[in-house]
């Protein structure tokens, strides 16, 4: 298992009295930590509606771009390949640029993105601006919870970083109503609606308006102090923690801050890899270090287990097991409901309870839900038209399906971004999100990309029995690998 040593916190400058950490949690400025991380998540939003819209728009993008199987499952994956590279470059970036900085340029990115996404007349320029989209998702999905984590007290940090995954399911959830609503009042999301553009087109540009606003709110947030400390701006760090927590706090989290971080160089990829010098025998030098490990596998087994083709297939699959597609669409509202609701109750729980036990049951629960929809598929029959005749398995397909959406968002969803943004020292945050960014994002565009031919191919049973089998796996791995971060002060975070 991956131990991290914790230093002692009187060592660590930690208030040395229960009335002096009284004190200072009284003195800080709790309006203002929650409305920057308020601002920060509409960056989740925009990652959950760009993840989210597609979904309604595929049969508009097979008849605009006359698409099968394979260009399809591009058209919908390509986003996929712009995350990897935002999500591998954007902490690498942020460590010499800013946090806010990298925020900023995605909200231009998401901006450009939704406009060329709804106005292209071929595949090639609609895949350009949904790579476009994707740099921009894939920097703000590693860098609002690292930015959240870095400016929130360790005691309700967790609480705040959820909100990460609450505004990425809210994305969603607008994102399903709005194609529900655009495709029901244009009659289907391939007829043509205002100003002579189909439904489809108009379901892209929706986006616009929260991208605007993402881009107007940024301005009005500082930068991380951990990110000035990194750059040797510490006076400026000690303003931004002094208007976070209060002049005494702030002193002292100035210290620990700077005691953190190595001071012979600046962040860089070789600080993945076990030093020569390393207190673990068992850190053999030269290969990536055990934390790395740990966040790739968190990072990539969110994807294994196949939540993605839910949110981006969810009216493809709905509508092979004889839905209409107004019902799909609508299947897709009561799935966005219920994802909010977990993660709501997450969000209460994960800095009481932690992380790592959310996580187990998370994974046992989408084992036995996915189970369940495999005997389901298993159990249907086909028409004429290669439709899934369910019966009575319809109804326990649905309620599985939905019952393990509620413990994806339960767990993995919410919790793999709190410990990503969190658990890797002060040394590693950017380089660590880095990698365990583009991990995620490679695994979910292979899942995205293989759903079409694996439905074509082995069928959902096929293709849902993988993700079972992901999820299994994944219960091993938390039990083995993960080690508790609740209650923990980044500075105290080591490798």
């Amino acid at each position: 298992m991956l131990q991290s040593s914790i230093s002692d916190p009187a060592q660590a400058g930690s208030p040395n009295t229960t009335a002096e950490a009284a004190s200072e949690h009284q003195a800080e400025n709790k309006v203002f930590i929650l409305f920057i991380s308020l601002v920060a998540t509409i960056g989740g939003f925009l990652f959950g509606f760009d993840s989210g819209v597609i979904n309604g728009t595929v049969d508009g993008l097979q008849q605009a771009f006359n698409s099968q199987s394979v260009g399809t499952g591009f058209n919908v994956a390509s986003m996929l390949l712009g995350c990897a590279v935002g999500a591998f470059f954007a902490g690498r970036w942020a460590d010499i640029s800013g946090r806010r900085t990298i925020l900023l340029v995605s909200a231009v990115l998401f901006i450009i993105s939704a406009w060329g996404s709804g106005i292209a007349v071929t595949s090639l320029e609609f895949v350009i601006y949904r790579v476009l989209g994707g740099l921009a998702v894939g920097a703000a999905s590693v860098i609002t919870p690292a930015y959240i984590c870095e400016v929130a007290p360790a005691r309700y940090r967790g609480m705040l970083t959820t909100l990460q995954q609450i505004a990425i399911i809210f994305g969603l959830f607008i994102a399903f109503v709005s194609n529900y609503l655009l495709a029901n009042y244009a009659g289907a999301s391939t007829a043509m609606l205002w100003l002579d553009f189909e439904a489809w087109r108009w379901m892209f540009w929706i986006e616009l308006f929260p991208a605007c606003l993402f881009l107007v709110m940024l301005l009005f947030i500082p930068e991380s102090p951990r990110y000035l400390v990194l750059r040797g701006r510490a006076a400026d760090a000690g303003k931004v923690l002094t208007r976070l927590y209060g002049a005494s706090a702030a002193s002292r989290k100035l210290s620990e801050i700077q005691q953190s971080l190595n001071a012979d160089h600046p962040p860089k990829l070789a600080d993945l890899l076990n030093p020569a010098d390393s207190a673990d025998p068992a850190a053999k030098p030269g290969k990536l270090r055990k934390i790395v490990w740990v966040g790739i596998g968190l990072a990539s087994f969110q994807q294994l287990v196949g939540i993605n083709v839910v949110f981006y297939y969810g009216a493809v699959l709905w509508q092979a097991v004889g839905f209409s597609e107004a019902d799909a669409l609508f299947i897709n509202v009561i799935s966005g409901g219920i994802s909010i609701a977990a993660c709501v109750f997450t969000l209460l729980v994960i800095d009481k309870i932690g992380r790592k036990p959310l996580l187990k049951w998370g994974s046992v629960g989408m084992t036995v839900t996915l189970a369940l929809m495999v005997l389901a598929f298993l159990n249907a029959n086909q028409d004429a038209q290669g439709n899934l005749l369910m019966g009575d398995w319809g109804i326990v397909a649905l309620v599985s399906a939905n019952a393990y959406v509620f413990f994806f968002n339960l767990s993995w969803g919410p919790v793999m971004w709190v410990m990503l943004g969190e658990m890797f020292p002060n040394q590693l945050r950017g380089v660590g999100l880095a990698v365990s960014g583009l991990s995620q994002w490679v695994c979910n565009f292979l899942i995205t990309m293989t759903f079409p031919l694996l439905l074509a191919s082995v069928g959902l049973a096929g293709a849902y029995g993988l993700y079972t089998l992901g999820a299994l796996l994944s219960i091993w791995f938390v039990v083995k690998m993960v080690h508790e971060t609740k209650g923990t002060e980044l500075e105290q975070m080591q490798g």
